[in-house]
């Protein structure tokens, strides 16, 4: 079975996705097993796979890594996708920010921070990777970690102070982490004592 699918990138992160001499362009063919084909003037990047065992290959982890990077992501961030249940999230600021300019690059730096700390702790807070790019805020975590880090970037996006949304995104980590503590008393002692060793 063969797959075929474009994906369009602005023009200034085609460079990003090619690398030099296309190194970067080779390494991101070789492991995400699929031949990139890049029109450096559209921008348009044609993800192709002949003959995909979809058992062993998956084309759409191949869109997922192209689009993140065109979202702003350094390819080395963008293949954490390649991981299992690693997805991509992305919030349209336009959304909140209407057509106006001033509005969204308010709403960029609201969700940047002062010195990129929003952001950061965003990413420490739920252990999701942020990138924000032009209009997108792209995320990439786990199912539970996308979630939070897309409320997070929602709320502050609709005008939420960030000490009310670093609060929020503490006492979320909190409770999983006692989740995950009461997982472990749950089980039997000798499973909980092979955890220990290994």
């Amino acid at each position: 079975m063969s797959f075929e699918q474009t994906v369009k990138l602005p023009r200034e992160r085609i460079g990003v996705l090619i690398g030099r001499g296309g190194e970067q362009k080779r390494k991101l063919e070789e492991m995400l097993r699929v031949e990139l084909s890049v029109d450096s003037e559209s921008g348009d990047v044609r993800v192709r796979a002949a003959g995909v065992d979809f058992e062993e290959v998956d084309p759409f982890k191949a869109i997922d890594v192209v689009d993140a990077i065109g979202k702003g992501f350094s390819p080395e961030r963008a293949v954490r996708l390649l991981g299992d249940g690693q997805g991509l999230t992305v919030v349209d600021l336009r959304e909140y920010a209407g057509k106006s300019k001033s509005s969204m690059e308010r709403l960029r730096g609201r969700v940047i921070g002062e010195g990129g700390k929003a952001r950061r702790l965003i990413e420490e807070l739920t252990g999701a990777s942020v990138s924000v790019y032009g209009h997108y805020v792209a995320i990439i975590g786990d199912e539970g970690q996308g979630k939070l880090a897309r409320e997070a970037v929602e709320a502050l996006a609709s005008g939420a102070e960030h000490k009310v949304v670093y609060e929020m995104l503490q006492r979320a980590r909190t409770k999983a982490k006692l989740e995950r503590l009461k997982l472990w008393e749950d089980q039997p002692a000798d499973e909980r004592s092979s955890h220990i060793d290994s």
